[in-house]
């Protein structure tokens, strides 16, 4: 319970630290320094039409949020968007690539292989509002090809 406690105290001081830094980058103003200043090293970098490039910060498995970051060829942020939510879960469909999947959500909490069903379930954090804690699963096939996709309250915070 106390290992709960201080993952759930640790997620919310995330969504305080992450509202502030948030609030000192302006989009079409701030540069790929000034994110990285706020932010740090991105978990992943992505190319992008145009030859932008999407920073993914990941705030995952604790929290319920992941950015994706997008820095203009001229070096500025041209957006900066938190991805865990049921309008982008909805564009993930039967037969998208893993890889597609991780640069529309970023890196999920947990992946789970289900080695007899030859399937394996990504899972993402997020919250549904107000404040309910969900869990968003996408199980692919061995192909790694979207199988199905559903959504559950967490199971950690039906357990308090």
């Amino acid at each position: 319970m106390a290992l709960l406690a201080a993952v759930w105290a640790s997620a919310v001081g995330l969504l305080g630290c992450d509202a502030q830094r948030i609030d000192q980058l302006e989009e079409g103003v701030a540069t790929e320094a000034d994110v990285r200043a706020q932010f740090g090293t991105p978990e992943n970098i992505w190319d992008a039409p145009g030859g932008a490039r999407i920073f993914e910060y990941n705030r995952q498995p604790a929290g319920h949020r992941n950015y994706m970051v997008t820095i203009g060829p001229d070096g500025k942020m041209a957006a900066l968007r938190q991805v865990l939510t049921p309008e982008n879960f909805a564009k993930v469909q039967p037969g998208m690539a893993m890889e597609q999947v991780r640069r529309m959500l970023g890196k999920p909490m947990k992946i789970t292989p289900f080695v007899l069903k030859h399937e394996t379930e990504y899972d993402w954090r997020y919250l549904l509002p107000p404040n309910q804690s969900m869990v968003f699963t996408v199980v692919f096939d061995p192909d790694m090809r979207v199988l199905r996709t559903l959504s559950v309250t967490d199971p950690d915070t039906e357990r308090r």
